[in-house]
């Protein structure tokens, strides 16, 4: 008898197994209760509870009080599927084509498919993107975050990430309780001070600087800003830093800089770091809208080395930002990581050096 009770639970386990294993039920869908498993085998609710409990054992279903019992999402990543995701702030704009160029050019060579997807720099967008990206049959994820310098609110869904095995590279920035996972960044602390000490070689002493303060880079290349003011011995002054936000960025440093251009006879600067490329042109459309000249009244500076810097009204002085060449490493990063290669922590940590790039704005 008890043979005959524990070939019928096994037989109950084998045929939910393949259902599952076939798709039959999905992952994230609920099975039939033990009343309903009991009628439509004819088994004992004693015999459908114990195959339910093997099945949780080994991981496909879990239950959920008041809820019923579901299949497990993690039956999603237990094969390869030769997917990739990759999420960034935006798609169609400034840097990134780059970045996802070097990105596919890597994965193609490798055989994976990519999954893209942008959540314009916002966090709700973020954490809805990882909540469907989650579900689906991917096999890694490189991830630019969204205001990386906040603290991170749904640290839950990277733990799922982790739970499902799923590895993830970050790039152009990092949350600090994720530091130590692995990323591909540039150096801006040292762009930002490249940038100031080439204005301050060049004479200028009094330079406004305007950063981004909602993600990493933006903090990042103020540090190195006010690090190249502390060595050449130049007090930092407050009121000549211009800090914007996601949210504010077409409007706030246009607004803020064309006010002090107009209070310059009171408060004078000859020069400007800006965040980036895109926010430099758009302040020299303020500088030049005043009857100034860049560089001859104010030098100017931008940051990513974009084709705004060569092919803009004026070319600008730049950092440079090897934005294919990132890709690439992130995509080259990730396949190790899905491979399951242990790499040291340089390997998983890589900081690229940035380089001046010299036009006519400064």
């Amino acid at each position: 008898m008890a043979v005959d009770k524990k070939l019928k639970y096994f037989e109950l386990v084998e045929e939910l197994r393949t259902s599952i294993k076939s798709g039959k039920i999905r992952p994230g869908e609920k099975i039939p209760s033990e009343n309903q498993l009991s009628e439509q085998y004819g088994f004992s609710r004693q015999t459908v509870r114990k195959a339910i409990e093997i099945l949780t054992e080994e991981g496909y279903v879990y239950a959920v009080h008041g809820r019923g019992t579901f299949v497990s999402e993690l039956l999603l990543h237990s094969t390869k599927s030769n997917n990739i995701a990759v999420m960034t702030t935006y798609l169609s704009d400034y840097i990134f084509p780059r970045v996802i160029q070097g990105i596919d050019d890597v994965m193609t060579e490798n055989g994976y498919s990519i999954i893209l997807k942008r959540t314009n720099n916002s966090r709700s967008r973020e954490a809805e993107n990882l909540e469907e990206l989650i579900k689906k049959d991917i096999d890694g994820l490189i991830i630019e975050p969204s205001k990386s310098q906040i603290y991170c609110r749904h640290m839950n869904l990277y733990q799922a990430l982790d739970n499902y095995k799923i590895p993830y590279v970050f790039i152009q920035g990092s949350y600090s309780q994720m530091e130590e996972k692995p990323h591909i960044l540039l150096d801006d602390c040292k762009g930002g001070y490249l940038v100031t000490k080439h204005l301050i070689q060049r004479g200028h002493r009094n330079i406004v600087g305007v950063f981004k303060a909602d993600d990493s880079q933006g903090l990042l290349r103020h540090k190195g800003y006010v690090k190249a003011l502390q060595e050449a011995g130049i007090s930092y002054n407050p009121d000549f830093v211009i800090w914007f936000y996601t949210e504010d960025r077409k409007s706030h440093p246009v607004q803020k800089l064309s006010q002090m251009l107009k209070l310059r006879k009171e408060v004078p600067f000859d020069a400007v770091v800006a965040y980036n490329d895109q926010i430099a042109m758009e302040l020299y459309d303020v500088i030049e809208a005043e009857g100034l000249r860049c560089p001859e009244d104010i030098a100017l500076t931008g940051y990513d080395d974009s084709y705004l810097a060569a092919s803009g009204k004026i070319p600008l002085t730049t950092v440079s930002h090897p934005q294919e060449q990132l890709g690439r490493m992130a995509a080259e990063l990730l396949i190790r990581l899905m491979n399951g290669e242990a790499l040291s922590y340089e390997e998983t940590h890589v900081i690229i050096q940035p380089k001046l790039v010299v036009r006519e704005s400064s």
